[in-house]
């Protein structure tokens, strides 16, 4: 008995006893047993055997070395547990890690789907356990590691999410208890189908979700967000979504944790305490519980009771609702007509369960609201991401559930009622119509005694000397301007007005020339910005382009396109007033080599994505369907959150809507934009502006101006050298220096992919611009493109002594015109 008590006593020992190996890595001919462990280079982290709390088995895991409280962050065995102090883990030939018991059977392994020479395994200082080369330290190059298979904790740097090509599902399964690491009731995990929500599930049951992504955080977590502890986000594309978090300083211990009670919390280690501190429980009140007012119903914590039906809507069955029964919801009091329905716009939300939802990055929220208005079974509408004024496009075509309201940082959706639901809210607000409309007659008469007192200045100022600079206006009876200003559906300004504004078009004041002649920059006297377009007298553009993009722009309302305020035509004066855009047009930053550091590729993917929606609305949306014809990087502008505008619609042609094709004796554009078939033979159509577009992407991503583009191994223009890299595999080759770093490498080959599709030399290859839109926004394979137009080789003695046509261009440049017989 007394021998017996002394093996006891050793073998309480031996388990309370471990001995570092001082090796960072194990390789083949190593082993690691019980009351041995590996640490981590940095020296937080080390694998090893260990017992958890009151248990007496022995698990294979991984937990911080420096704090007096072990907290394991990984487990190997966790569904096998050892039953004495014999584990052996074993790293084989074939670069598998063994967890081996007493008999030397296999309890645990790692996998390899590639044949191994030198296998190591290697514990980081992240807290990762990886199984790699002898000397490879490309992460995608790993055979295997303990960051793609979680336990309950999520640390810096790991993915919580789905990997879409290989189907690897990194998620979070909670302890049993806090003595047993087995696979516990709860799974927190990213669930795809719709729009990829996180799913928090007690067995199937799904107990709680954040709410998708919106660009800036779950939105229903808001007081989840970046903060001085940590930064996060979720990474959605082609190939995976995830979500993964970074520590500001790296000195802090801190780490996600799904709770065996089933609790999401991110805990902190307080050094003064020796204590992990719960920094924030992610579910904060009973409106975090899923479902819990039913469909189209809405939680709000702050009210007793918590549930309400949303506008429109009663409850399915009143007599449970009234005993807080409320998981039936709530049905709309008028039926639905899908050809009279409109939308009422909630603010400050939790947007409902996402995940059979339908989604699109590229569309702005008024086209989402015409996809939703046209399916007579969408529910609903929102924004994906609420960034810069929103963007994207979420659709719900079943119940809404899941919906709660919130006092800050909520969201909008746009949910469809019946118009006689629509005409109720409406008389909600007719006491604040009435007031305005008092206002507007109080606007409208101040407006009549400000017009009178202008006419009294004009006519003061006919009597008095001119000052050095000032326009002498001339009586329009004289002039033979033949435009009726009542066709041009704008406001006109006058001319006293305009020339004030810009300090009687003063040169600091000019912001550039054109083919139109000087613009300027201006200031209204209620603070607006303007630019002044002023035609020359000089100008090869005169009364009929002026007209044509007055008319033209007067009808066009897009967020991409430039905004026309109005127009001035007094004596020989004609001018367009536009809003004025502060970081100039995109040449400005592209072709510059100083200005193109300042544009990351995150800004130039927004840009070339705001182009494509604006184009599209012309080709597609707007009222008449319009060609641009000299779509080019100066005549994109860009606003105070650099986004795209497209301006100058001086040479647009309109289209019948049975119309395809147009033939023109006389073509215009700017070379390098130009499609092969218009600059040759005259024809235009919308796929003239689709090559135009494809030049501008891929201008956009090299940073190099297609016409005048040189390369020392060939003579290609830049759709050549494009092609050419794309065919030898090497498109990466053209990406502008400045953005290498920023760059995502999958949108930026998607977008030289999509580029090379729009410059194919037939236009009926290449894509409209509905098309492109939705290739640039999913993640779907492409089809191939062929040649591009104008792809032969250039002579550079022939293009030295070039043609008259080729003399016409500007080093700026501007539009020309080209006219020949035909």
């Amino acid at each position: 008995m007394e021998g017996f008590a002394i093996i006891l006593l050793c073998s309480f020992m031996l388990s309370n006893l471990t001995l570092s190996i001082t090796v960072e890595t194990l390789n083949s001919t190593q082993s690691i047993r019980d009351g041995e462990t590996i640490v981590s280079e940095g020296g937080r982290f080390e694998l090893g055997f260990f017992t958890p709390g009151s248990s007496s088995k022995r698990y294979l895991g991984i937990w911080y070395r420096n704090i007096s409280v072990q907290t394991v962050v990984w487990v190997a065995n966790r569904e096998e547990p050892l039953q004495d102090l014999s584990g052996v883990l074993k790293l084989t030939n074939q670069g598998i890690l063994v967890l081996l018991n007493h008999e030397g059977s296999t309890v645990w392994s790692s996998n390899s789907s590639r044949p191994a020479r030198s296998p190591v395994a290697q514990l980081l200082n992240s807290g990762n356990l990886i199984v790699k080369e002898e000397n490879e330290n490309n992460p995608e190059s790993f055979f295997w590691q303990s960051f793609d298979y979680p336990s309950d904790t999520l640390l810096q740097g790991m993915k919580l999410g789905r990997n879409l090509i290989t189907g690897l599902d990194r998620y979070l399964s909670s302890w049993r208890s806090p003595d047993d690491p087995s696979h516990g009731n709860f799974t927190y995990r990213y669930e795809v189908g719709g729009f990829p929500e996180c799913i928090l599930r007690e067995g199937s049951v799904v107990q709680f979700r954040p709410g998708p992504w919106n660009g800036l955080r779950f939105s229903g977590t808001p007081e989840l967000k970046p903060n001085s502890l940590f930064t996060f986000g979720v990474v959605f594309n082609e190939k995976e979504v995830y979500f993964s978090y970074k520590l500001r300083n790296s000195s802090t211990l801190s780490m996600l944790v799904l709770t065996h009670d089933g609790f999401w919390q991110r805990h902190k280690w307080i050094e003064r305490t020796e204590r992990w501190e719960v920094y924030v429980t992610v579910q904060m009140d009973n409106c975090d519980n899923y479902a819990l007012c039913g469909s189209y119903g809405t939680c709000t914590a702050s009210n007793f009771p918590e549930c309400s039906c949303l506008k429109g809507f009663v409850p399915k069955f009143p007599e449970k609702w009234d005993s807080k029964l409320w998981t039936d919801g709530c049905v709309r009091k008028t039926p639905l007509n899908c050809s009279s329905d409109g939308f009422i716009k909630y603010s400050g939300v939790k947007l409902p369960d996402s995940r059979q939802s339908s989604f699109n990055y590229s569309m702005n929220l008024e086209q989402c609201k015409n996809l939703c208005k046209k399916n007579c079974s969408c529910t609903a509408y929102a924004n994906l991401d609420i960034r810069k004024g929103g963007s994207g496009c979420l659709l719900w075509f079943v119940d809404l559930v899941d919906i709660r309201e919130f006092t800050e940082n909520g969201q909008e959706i746009y949910i469809r009622m019946a118009a006689s639901e629509l005409d109720q809210t409406e008389s909600i607000t007719s006491n604040k119509k009435e007031r305005m409309r008092i206002a507007v007659i109080c606007i409208f008469s101040i407006a009549v005694l400000i017009l009178g007192l202008a006419l009294v200045l004009y006519l003061w100022r006919k009597t008095c000397n001119k000052k050095p600079g000032l326009l002498t206006p001339i009586s329009e009876r004289s002039s033979n301007i033949k435009i009726q200003k009542e066709d041009l559906e704008l406001p006109e300004f006058d001319l006293a007005t305009i020339a004030c504004a810009t300090n009687n078009f003063w040169t600091a004041n000019k912001l550039g020339d054109g083919g139109f002649g000087s613009v300027y920059k201006g200031i209204l006297k209620d603070g607006q910005e303007i630019a002044v377009k002023r035609l020359s007298k000089s100008s090869s553009q005169g009364l009929y382009e002026f007209k044509n993009e007055v008319m033209h722009v007067a009808k066009l309302q897009h967020r991409n396109l430039v905004k026309l305020l109005g127009f001035c035509i007094q004596g020989d004066e004609k001018m367009l007033i536009y809003e004025f855009m502060p970081n100039k047009s995109l040449d400005f930053f592209i072709f510059d080599q100083s200005q193109s550091m300042s544009l990351d590729w995150p800004m130039r993917y927004h840009i070339i994505n705001g182009i494509a929606r604006g184009l599209l609305y012309l080709h597609q949306d707007s009222r008449q369907r319009i060609i641009h014809r000299d779509l080019k990087a100066g005549n994109v502008l860009l606003d105070n959150e650099m986004s795209p505008k497209i301006s100058d619609f001086g040479l647009a042609r309109s289209f019948g809507e049975k119309e395809t094709t147009a033939n023109t004796k006389k073509v215009v554009g700017t070379y390098g934009y130009m499609a092969p078939e218009y600059a040759i033979d005259g024809l235009y159509s919308i796929k003239s502006d689709v090559f135009s577009f494809g030049v501008l992407v891929l201008e956009i991503v090299s940073g190099k101006r297609n016409r005048g583009f040189c390369h020392p191994d060939h003579q290609l223009n830049l759709l050549g050298h494009a092609w050419r890299l794309f065919t030898a595999g090497d498109s990466l080759e053209l990406i502008s220096s400045p953005i290498r770093q920023t760059c995502n490498t999958s949108e930026v080959l998607r977008s030289i992919h999509v580029g090379l599709l729009c410059v194919q030399k037939s236009s009926e290859d290449r894509p409209n611009m509905s098309n492109v839109v939705l290739m640039l926004g999913s993640q779907g394979p492409l089809p191939q493109p062929k040649q591009p137009g104008f792809f032969s080789e250039r002579d550079l003695v022939e293009s030295s002594s070039s043609t008259t046509r080729h003399k016409l261009l500007s080093p700026n440049d501007y539009t020309v015109t080209l006219l020949g017989a035909r």
